[in-house]
């Protein structure tokens, strides 16, 4: 090596040992789908930027409503709508208090109003989420309901967590259904509003003042009332067994009388007579449980008879 190699720096960079040199990495992306960026907005970006800027900001509930009308959600009731409801969006309710407690379901009295225009009274109909409500026997009344998912129809068969939450909803969508079906049918019952999630908005059947009627189990009728009561309640159960469905539950607590005529309620567990294999067990049960209140008020016993009643209505379900 000559002296000139000695002081060579290629030499000694070459020959330098190097101790704990990690080789350089390239610097990564923050996205690895994305370019970097260099602070520039895309159009769709910038365009999106001034929609937000533009947007205004929500505005109070004007009266002190509870909430603004939920007319643009849901499902929305049979046509042609009644002239009494109010369907502008610009439309408020007002929380005015609960009409009735159960076991599934509370039912709280609501008025939909446009400030300084119409308004109507509703009862709003909610069922309780999952982990609150008591459905009672409710098994005989899914019978013959259809899922469209075999998983849902699987969790809903073994009660699991998401199969109650199924059978939840479905009471909400089980009734606002029927009774959309039987009022096009013509059959006495609350005009169906609308459905949001497991909230049933429902012609409210009462007073302007917001008295409920009363249940036919509250009434003490007249032998004349009584019988044309019993009339108007054959004519119901009639069309309701013709158009396939049996009620499920029926008494004297579930019909209301308003001005003098008779309203069918409480129609979740409806039963579908052709598809539930104990549908001709439920529409029999219906017709005792009715035909009983009856005859206990003095009603004549050939005329409120249980088992006619069976017969009639089931041959008009054509399930006999």
């Amino acid at each position: 090596m000559s002296a000139y190699d000695e002081y060579d720096p290629d030499f000694i960079r070459i020959t330098k040992p190097i101790k704990n040199r990690k080789p350089k990495q390239s610097k990564k992306r923050r996205f690895d789908d994305e370019p970097m960026r260099r602070g520039r907005l895309t159009e769709e970006e910038r365009a999106l930027l001034a929609a937000l800027r533009d947007e205004p900001e929500p505005q109070p509930l004007p009266d002190g409503a509870d909430r603004w009308s939920t007319w643009d959600t849901g499902e929305r009731g049979p046509g042609p709508h009644p002239p009494w409801l109010v369907t502008e969006l610009a439309a408020v309710d007002h929380e005015l208090g609960v009409l009735k407690t159960g076991k599934e379901a509370d039912v709280h009295l609501l008025r939909r109003s446009l400030p300084g225009g119409n308004s109507c009274l509703l009862a709003a109909k909610r069922y309780r989420d999952m982990d609150h409500r008591m459905f009672h026997r409710d098994a005989g009344y899914l019978e013959g309901r259809q899922m469209r998912k075999s998983r849902e129809t699987r969790a809903m068969q073994q009660r699991s967590s998401f199969g109650r939450g199924m059978i939840a909803q479905q009471w909400a969508v089980a009734e606002f259904t029927v009774l959309s079906s039987l009022w096009l049918a013509g059959v006495p019952v609350p005009y169906p509003v609308q459905r949001v999630g497991t909230e049933v908005l429902l012609e409210f059947l009462g007073s302007a003042d917001g008295t409920a009627a009363p249940r036919l189990a509250a009434l003490r009728p007249t032998p004349d009332e009584l019988d044309e009561l019993w009339r108007q309640l054959v004519d119901a159960l009639v069309v309701l067994a013709e158009q396939g469905y049996t009620h499920g539950d029926l008494s004297a607590y579930n019909v209301l009388v308003h001005d003098g005529r008779l309203m069918l309620i409480d129609l979740p567990q409806a039963v579908d007579l052709a598809a539930n294999p104990r549908g001709l067990e439920f529409l029999r049960r219906d017709a005792d449980n009715i035909a009983g209140w009856f005859r206990a008020r003095g009603a004549n016993e050939h005329l409120a008879d249980p088992e006619e009643l069976t017969v009639l209505l089931a041959t008009a379900g054509n399930v006999m």
